[in-house]
């Protein structure tokens, strides 16, 4: 049976659009994808995924070698930057954007490492937990998503950061130890730039008002200082100026239970080590 490439629906997603651009403006120059492949030194199977809209590029090269290609004047790298954002559901898209343009960024977790503090490994893992039936290539795009946020704590001029963790995120196991001691390391190392504070909330410091979720504060310059709350299937943005408020006050009170820098560096520190004590259970 010949081949027959997937349907797309351009008004669906911009990833959808950005496959039938690629597909429309390839077809218009009478272009076979092995033909694409060849000009644009790019894989044929991976390039015939972002055509059928099953995955984003790999890297940040293809849509201005596409734009270079076909003469489009960048449209593909718009098309890419929209289509970038929609690993995130809608819900979410909001406050990746509240996040991007934030100065200062507080966040505290109780059940997994902030997104903007997780590796690559640690990343897949988590998100996978939460998307058994999603393709490879989706969670290869989930991941790349949640490591591009991450890209503004290296700019020039960062955002002021201070994440507090419960100690559980030190102590439930996500993918095996080696990615825990590897993100046990990268915590560390983190921690250790001058904007951005680690403190470890432990289990000793006993019940609080948000066990369970998780607190994010935006202070966006200009702008009402904004919260976000989020359990395992919910996410809020808080704007109302009285619940912004206790949002506050309920952070201010967990960095007060937090240990100190040093002793949450410790802590991480000893974490790592029982690690890498773990090993794989006998078969």
């Amino acid at each position: 049976m010949p081949f027959q490439p997937r349907e797309l629906q351009p008004d669906r997603s911009a990833r959808d659009l950005l496959g039938f651009e690629i597909r429309r403006h390839r077809e218009k120059a009478g272009m076979s994808l092995r033909r694409l492949a060849e000009v644009l030194n790019y894989s044929k199977s991976h390039l015939a995924r972002i055509e059928g809209a099953e995955c984003l590029p790999e890297d940040d090269q293809l849509p201005s070698k596409l734009d270079t290609c076909f003469g489009t004047d960048g449209l593909f790298i718009r098309l890419y930057r929209l289509a970038r954002k929609e690993p995130f559901p809608g819900k979410y898209r909001r406050v990746m954007e509240i996040e991007s343009r934030a100065a200062v960024i507080e966040e505290y977790t109780s059940a997994a490492v902030p997104g903007l503090l997780q590796t690559s490994a640690f990343a897949t893992c988590w998100l996978r937990c939460g998307n058994l039936d999603a393709p490879d290539g989706e969670i290869a795009s989930m991941v790349k998503a949640r490591l591009d946020r991450q890209a503004p704590l290296r700019a020039p001029k960062p955002p002021r950061c201070w994440f507090i963790l419960d100690e559980a995120v030190l102590r439930r196991r996500v993918g095996g130890p080696e990615v825990m001691r590897d993100q046990m390391a990268a915590l560390i190392e983190r921690a250790a730039q001058p904007n951005i504070t680690v403190q470890i909330l432990p289990f000793a410091a006993g019940e609080h008002p948000d066990l369970g979720g998780s607190l994010t504060l935006f202070t966006v310059p200009d702008q009402p200082l904004v919260a976000y709350v989020e359990g395992s299937r919910f996410g809020t943005i808080v704007e109302n100026r009285d619940e912004v408020v206790e949002r506050r006050e309920s952070y201010d009170l967990f960095r007060a239970m937090a240990l100190s820098p040093r002793d949450s560096e410790a802590m991480i520190r000893a974490a790592m080590e029982d690690w890498k004590t773990c090993r794989p259970p006998r078969t």
